[in-house]
């Protein structure tokens, strides 16, 4: 099994996916020239406008961006079980899986993955790698059937995750909400995966990658900090 899961799609001041260039060149490794590209998590603008931006990133890699929106419903199966890779853009949560349910894509895109198909996610296509997204950022626009999600990877991630507590807020910060998750869910490993990060998992190891640390809660523990180098091999447990 082979995952890229990113952050997230945008750092300040950079282009689309600037950041995770050289990584999605270097995981895609020249082999790969066409994906299957998963548009569901778009909202606010079309699934074409989305196909075509992410394309002009993927030119700079010679790999086609492989709509799964354009193939008719009957066909969306066979799609996925042919792709060379699956990739799977940022947006709303909620949407995403909601849709992926509705076209009853989500055991096969799972199948594929663990069959060897290489999988990409940033932010919502993160967080539907993970068991649940019960750790998504987003409000939950729409209702899906259930939360579960792609189940690729054993642990949840946060994606975007923040340290912050702005001045004069009141409100819960981000680890106080992971830490409301953990109440109920105890026994399951959340990476805070701040911007500019991202897992790579490939070879039965996961690596850090990105120059920050993460940071990982579980249950009742107290939230520890490791960096890219650090053994993540836990996660898997």
């Amino acid at each position: 099994m082979r995952l890229l899961l990113i952050s997230n799609s945008t750092n300040a001041g950079e282009g689309y996916l600037e950041h995770a260039r050289n990584d999605i060149r270097d995981f895609l490794g020249g082999e790969v020239k066409k994906v299957l590209f998963v548009p569901y998590a778009a909202v606010s603008f079309s699934y074409d406008e989305y196909q075509e931006k992410v394309q002009k990133r993927f030119d700079e890699f010679n790999v086609k961006v492989d709509p799964l929106h354009k193939y008719d419903h009957k066909d969306k199966r066979k799609a996925v079980e042919d792709a060379e890779a699956i990739v799977v853009g940022g947006g709303n949560t909620f949407h995403l899986l909601k849709q992926l349910q509705q076209e009853k894509l989500i055991e096969v895109m799972r199948h594929a993955v663990l069959d060897g198909t290489p999988y990409i996610g940033w932010s919502a296509g993160s967080n539907v790698a993970c068991p649940t997204i019960c750790t998504t950022n987003d409000m939950p626009i729409t209702e899906p059937d259930n939360f579960h999600a792609l189940n690729l990877v054993r642990f949840q991630i946060n994606p975007h995750y923040l340290d912050a507590h702005p001045q004069g807020h009141a409100g819960e910060t981000r680890e106080m909400r992971i830490k409301e998750f953990l109440v109920v869910n105890p026994y399951i490993y959340t990476v805070g995966l701040r911007e500019g990060s991202m897992f790579k998992i490939e070879n039965g190891q996961i690596q850090l990658l990105g120059g920050k640390k993460a940071r990982i809660f579980k249950g009742d523990e107290e939230p520890r900090e490791l960096a890219p180098g650090d053994d993540f091999d836990f996660l898997f447990e």
